[in-house]
């Protein structure tokens, strides 16, 4: 059971028009939509899986190479004229802009990735804000499973008692990292070969969310989410 949590500042869309174009290369582990079938990405789990949500949730596929994961998907925005807000100084790339403007679905490229040396269960969910101002995430994503294109009913749970800032703050160009561990325990379960991922489900629709193909499919008990972080490395200890 997911623990909500007081925010300090309430969170206001963007309201700033963006262009997107979606390009397809190499490929990778990649996420989808947490609850149902949402439209999504699919590729290949390889060091670095890509979704790429365009603005009706839908994205772009890329079959793998010679068995490993080259495919990705990469969402292309045309910056645009920075709103006012933030700071007194109008700053919009800061941390206090992010604070009460979330991330745009449009605006992101969703990854998960299956670094060298991290345990055969994990997964690092990256997710990139290809925007020109900051924008605030929730404290972790929304991570669910599906086999074969049927949702395996089982979510991700996260940690409790969470408090702090109003929101998860990425900048732009940056990228935010959440480890997920699909069966901690190593105990039994269904076998996923999709992961599905919803980077912000306080602010976003289901509709926002990415589905990728995983290369290696694996048993899911028990999954767990961590927070998002600034590297791989802190992410792995955020659970």
């Amino acid at each position: 059971m997911r623990t909500y949590r007081l925010r300090t500042t309430a969170l206001v869309a963007v309201t700033t028009g963006l262009a997107l174009a979606l390009t397809a290369c190499g490929g990778s582990d990649s996420a989808g939509g947490p609850t149902g079938n949402p439209a999504a990405t699919k590729s290949a789990d390889q060091p670095a899986s890509t979704g790429t949500v365009t603005p009706s949730g839908e994205g772009s596929s890329a079959a793998p190479n010679d068995g490993k994961a080259t495919g990705s998907g990469t969402a292309t925005v045309t910056p645009a004229k920075a709103g006012s807000g933030g700071k007194n100084t109008g700053d919009t790339t800061g941390d206090s802009y992010a604070y009460s403007h979330p991330c745009s679905a449009r605006n992101l490229t969703v990854k998960v990735t299956s670094p060298a040396g991290t345990p055969a269960t994990v997964r690092i969910i990256t997710v990139t804000n290809n925007g020109s101002t900051s924008c605030g995430l929730d404290y972790f994503p929304t991570v669910g499973f599906s086999a074969k294109g049927s949702a395996l009913g089982l979510q991700a749970t996260a940690p409790g008692g969470l408090g702090g800032a109003p929101a998860y703050p990425v900048r732009p160009g940056a990228t935010a990292y959440a480890a997920v561990d699909l069966n901690p325990s190593g105990g039994n379960g269904p076998v996923a070969d999709e992961v599905n991922v919803l980077a912000d489900k306080e602010h976003m629709p289901n509709a926002d969310g990415v589905s990728l193909r995983l290369a290696k499919p694996g048993t899911v008990a028990n999954p767990k989410v961590g927070l998002y972080r600034t590297t791989t490395r802190d992410a792995l200890t955020a659970f």
